[in-house]
């Protein structure tokens, strides 16, 4: 992969920008127009379905797993040495803050991604609960809520590095691709029982496709920088808070994350103004106000907790295979499956609420 004219067009900062702006735009479009979300995913399988946003969701997760560990097994990128599997993981974190973080995602009916890609479309629902879950997410990281964080993240650590679930099951590299192959299978049998069409498949794709693309371009920019630049790819509980602090520092950073972001809302917009999609929506009455925002603040402190959102930790961390990524992306899907069996199943007559 040869784009050093990025470099030299750009410089290493604006270059990392720019990767961010690309890989959030393409993030963006496909998670739009495919309807990406997991709290949906959850709340079907919670109801008893394999409907379309679980065929969606697993093919999304499996398109990530299969290109993620295809690249690293064709030497393509490594990811050795990222936060998710160079460092010791905190178990007590994951899985705390995952049902913490699956109980927002139910009450505010959205994940991150899915707030961000809403707000860019017109619903002020998402944008004013997206602001909270920035907010409560940079608290957590650096605020306030910082002590409290770290206090439940060092109940239970990984002794030394995070290990991948390959390294734990003895497995070679193809595993995990293989993996991803049998899931995407299962993805496509749901999805034909729905008649889930062709175009959303494509896009639910795009949306995994975009998590091996943020490795790739980030695992390139690595290698021919001369500055240090970690690899990484999408998560929007670090970005979010940062993102705060862009907006108000007089000398922001300059990286991938500064670039995800806005990129994402561009890519949505732009997927909703073609579509014909694009429209203001609110709050009929201040009722339902408190449950998205006390959802959104749930899920700024839980995914700062877990070590990623639902992408962060779920897609990305999942593709990486690494254990606490895991553990959190089950309890993820456990916190929202039970908070929808307790508060909106006895309302809701079986039926999905939309966000």
């Amino acid at each position: 992969m040869d784009l050093t004219f990025l470099l030299d067009g750009a410089g290493e900062a604006g270059a990392a920008v720019l990767v961010g702006l690309g890989v959030g735009a393409i993030f963006g479009v496909s998670a739009q127009r495919s309807a990406f979300c997991l709290r949906a995913s959850a709340v079907e399988f919670a109801r008893g379905r394999l409907g379309p946003r679980m065929a969606v969701w697993l093919l999304t997760f499996s398109t990530a797993l299969f290109w993620t560990q295809g690249l690293m097994l064709l030497g393509v990128i490594d990811i050795a040495e990222t936060r998710y599997l160079a460092q010791p993981g905190s178990l007590s974190g994951a899985a705390l803050g995952g049902l913490i973080f699956g109980v927002g995602m139910v009450l505010s009916r959205g994940c991150p991604g899915r707030l961000l890609v809403l707000a860019a479309t017109g619903n002020l629902r998402a944008l004013l609960s997206g602001l909270v879950f920035a907010l409560v997410a940079q608290m957590s990281l650096r605020g306030a809520l910082a002590e409290v964080r770290s206090d439940l993240a060092t109940l239970w650590v990984t002794e030394g590095p995070n290990p991948s679930l390959l390294e734990l099951a003895g497995a070679g590299r193809w595993v995990g691709g293989a993996a991803g192959g049998v899931l995407a299978a299962l993805a496509l049998w749901v999805a034909w029982r729905n008649r889930v069409s062709a175009t959303t498949l494509v896009f639910g794709a795009g949306v995994g496709i975009s998590v091996a693309a943020g490795w790739a371009f980030t695992c390139w920019l690595s290698l021919a920088s001369f500055e240090p630049v970690p690899v990484e790819s999408l998560t929007f509980s670090g970005p979010s808070a940062d993102m705060l602090m862009f907006l108000l520092l007089p000398d922001p950073p300059m990286d991938f994350d500064t670039g995800l972001v806005p990129g994402v809302a561009i890519g949505a917009f732009a997927a909703a103004l073609f579509a014909r999609e694009l429209r203001w929506q609110g709050w009929s009455g201040a009722q339902s106000m408190h449950r998205y925002l006390i959802g959104a603040a749930l899920m700024g402190f839980g995914a700062m907790l877990a070590g990623g959102c639902s992408i962060g930790a779920g897609v990305t961390g999942g593709s990486a295979l690494a254990l606490t990524m895991w553990v959190a992306l089950t309890a993820m899907w456990l916190g929202g499956m039970l908070t929808d069996m307790v508060v909106d199943r006895p309302r809701a007559g079986g039926t999905p609420q939309p966000v």
